[in-house]
């Protein structure tokens, strides 16, 4: 029991909803807290929150109304936990956590989604101050609560203070099935189980992992969103009978947390002609920065992720609302087609295939820039430690991660996802119903970016000649770019003077 002159184990900077949530998980977990928010009212209410669901008298959390009262509070050396939106407010708090006095031995964590090359600037700026470790956290809402995906990185040293704390906290999985273990109320403990929190590695490692986390969630929620209208426009189907395809789906390897709360939102009904809410909602989506963050260094780093760069592209066009009303009226599209019930049970049985294959795809683009990041940075990123954290308490656990962690467990130095055995198979299994799905999109018109664009990622990997001798040549031409031959030593250059009469070509290099 928490006494008002008791020393606490860890500090908590930003009660918003991840930061409360985060708080009432260590609670839960035997952690006492010190808490403090700009917003006293917040402070307030996480602990009234909390004495109501622990059914204690006495809070097992401390509001503070400062930082100076949050650190004389702590054992030292100090454990601090930042929950603060990326960006200025993190380095705000740390200033003035410098103010307060904090001492060079004591740990600030960001669990923030800051940008990967923020945090490795940061803890560079306040390594005489304290030291700055960073682990993102991943689950949303109830994740924070009841056990998320944590991607710590940052000082090994730092990491042997926190993981003890960390894998208290974070989601469980029964590592033989690869199932999470669920926890769904307060008070809940799971001690069994693998922890999904592991360290990944230098500042900002644990970063660049969420970001890429993210930029795959952008790319699964698309390739869904899609699915979605093809049900709702290619076969004019209810949101109920679309949730009931989806429900189906989610039990078999299309099971995963998205396609779960797809059929809880397609199922909720408002006001009193219980209108489906999912009917109401304005389609303009809304996007915070890591999907972008994630297809911008897939371009730096000169390693393809369409499907991702996609789904980033469908909400930026979503946003042109008014404009796309206006087109609607103006550019035409193909006439409508009616299919009888054999054909729209293929056409379902085409894009369950086409979500999966679409899905494997992203995935792989996922792991493959990560790779190309790790060869970049000087990391030494766990492939399939990477997917194993990622099979509970995150927004992209899905049962096929398990065969991810697989893939890498038989190859750790796997290039690319779809070159594992099980997902070759599976490609080649599904990819006449996905080659179908696509057709019957740009048939009726309806588009599908990401799903389109995984199938074209997949022939381009599988393609042995690409065009791009002739993009060479044309480049050769305008600019004089130069181009390698295939039956020339490799590394020599080649350029034609394709502006004299002979177009001699010569050797340069």
């Amino acid at each position: 029991m928490i006494q008002n002159n008791s020393v606490c184990d860890i500090g908590f900077i930003g009660l918003g909803v991840m930061g409360k949530n985060l708080v009432l998980n260590l609670a839960d977990n035997g952690f006492s807290i010190a808490a403090f928010d700009l917003d006293i009212s917040k402070v307030e209410g996480v602990i009234e929150q909390d004495k109501a669901e622990s059914g204690l008298s006495t809070a097992r959390v401390i509001g503070c109304t400062s930082y100076t009262e949050l650190l004389s509070r702590l054992k030292p050396p100090h454990l601090i936990v930042l929950s603060v939106p990326a960006g200025a407010p993190v380095d705000q708090v740390c200033e003035n956590l410098i103010g307060a006095g904090i001492q060079p031995d004591d740990i600030v964590i960001d669990t923030g989604n800051s940008l990967w090359v923020d945090t490795v600037a940061r803890e560079k700026k306040y390594k005489n101050n304290f030291i700055l470790f960073s682990s993102a956290v991943s689950g949303g809402e109830v994740g924070a609560r009841f056990g998320p995906a944590l991607m710590p990185s940052g000082s090994p040293y730092a990491w042997t203070r926190i993981k003890p704390i960390w894998e208290a906290i974070a989601a469980k999985v029964d590592d033989a099935t690869g199932k999470p273990i669920e926890r769904t109320k307060p008070g809940d403990i799971v001690t069994e189980g693998e922890p999904c929190a592991a360290y990944i590695g230098p500042a900002g490692a644990g970063h660049y992992v969420k970001m890429v986390h993210n930029g795959i969630e952008y790319a699964d929620m698309q390739i869904i969103c899609e699915a979605y209208q093809m049900l709702r426009d290619g076969l004019a189907l209810s949101s109920d009978e679309i949730a009931d395809i989806f429900a189906l789906w989610n039990k078999g390897p299309l099971e995963s947390y998205l396609m779960e709360i797809s059929v809880e939102v397609l199922r909720h009904r408002v006001g009193e002609d219980q209108t489906p809410l999912v009917d109401l909602i304005l389609d303009k989506a809304g996007q915070k920065g890591t999907g972008l963050w994630t297809a911008v260094s897939s371009l730096e780093l000169g390693t393809p992720a369409p499907t991702i760069a996609q789904a980033v592209y469908a909400r930026s066009i979503s946003s042109f609302k008014d404009l796309r009303v206006k087109a609607s009226t103006i550019l035409s599209g193909p006439e409508l087609i009616t299919l009888d019930k054999n054909e729209k049970q293929a056409f379902i049985a085409q894009l369950h295939d086409a979500i999966y294959s679409a899905k494997i795809c992203a995935y792989a683009q996922g792991f493959q820039l990560m790779k190309l990041a790790e060869k970049e940075h000087d990391w030494q990123l766990n492939f399939a430690s990477i997917a194993k954290i990622w099979r509970a308490g995150c927004i992209i656990r899905a049962a096929f991660l398990q065969s991810i962690t697989e893939a890498f467990e038989r190859n750790p130095e796997l290039d690319n996802l779809l070159l594992d055995d099980f997902f070759a198979k599976q490609l080649s299994k599904h990819q006449m119903n996905w080659r179908k799905s696509v057709s019957n999109s740009a048939l009726m018109g309806i588009p599908t970016g990401a799903i389109s664009s995984a199938l074209s990622y997949y022939d381009s990997i599988r393609c042995a000649v690409l065009p791009a001798n002739l993009l060479q040549a044309q480049r050769d031409f305008f600019g004089a770019h130069t181009f390698e031959r295939i039956d020339k030593s490799t590394g020599k250059k080649y350029h034609v003077n394709w502006s004299t009469p002979t177009r001699d070509m010569v050797e340069i290099g």
